[in-house]
């Protein structure tokens, strides 16, 4: 995974990985203390602050990513361009950034918020839940993905259509379906109406 500022400064010196730290919100966002990661997610639960990317290339198509085999939660699955967890303090625009480099090798350009939504997903094959208030970008792909093989196990672009045949064909996560339908509108004015989405 490449090195930034801010996985530099939640790395411990000895270059073990500490435990990772996650926001909890109450229903409005507001942050009220920390957990740890894999706490934060068994059930029932814990409300925490999350992100979703969505990246279109100029065709108006969707990067979508496999989540690689060896990840704890939802392995394999397809889902949005990048998701993930802001550090404690961290910006959610800023995380969403860090980690869409930090998985597919490229900076997201017109990087923009599309709203938020709130969601409550458990996982039934690992039994995890997500439970997020999650901060939603739509941005664009201008460059060719170089995936990190240890968070990315393939990608694709798909139009609409290609995506809607993809997912009564293939399993997505939990959450996409919810995090793609709050992101539409601000999906549609950065695509256009002809690219259907």
């Amino acid at each position: 995974m490449p090195t930034t500022p801010v996985t530099a400064a939640n790395a411990s010196s000895n270059g073990t990985a500490e435990a990772i730290m996650l926001e909890l919100v109450d229903e409005n966002g507001t942050t009220i203390g920390t957990a740890e990661k894999l706490a934060a997610h068994q059930s029932p639960g814990q409300l925490h602050r999350a992100f979703s990317v969505f990246l279109f290339d100029e065709q108006g198509r969707l990067l979508l990513q496999q989540r690689a085999l060896g990840k704890y939660h939802s392995p394999g699955v397809w889902s949005n361009t990048c998701c993930g967890h802001p550090y404690p303090g961290e910006a959610p625009f800023a995380a969403a950034a860090r980690r869409t480099y930090e998985e597919l090798g490229i900076s997201p350009s017109l990087l923009a918020e599309a709203g938020t939504v709130r969601y409550n997903h458990p996982d039934p094959a690992s039994g995890l839940v997500e439970q997020e208030f999650n901060h939603l970008f739509v941005g664009m792909a201008q460059a060719r993905p170089e995936p990190d093989a240890e968070e990315v196990g393939d990608t694709a672009f798909v139009t609409a259509a290609e995506l809607a045949e993809r997912h009564a064909r293939d399993p997505f996560s939990a959450w996409f379906m919810t995090v793609l339908d709050a992101a539409r509108p601000a999906i549609r004015e950065l695509t256009g109406d002809a690219a259907g989405w």
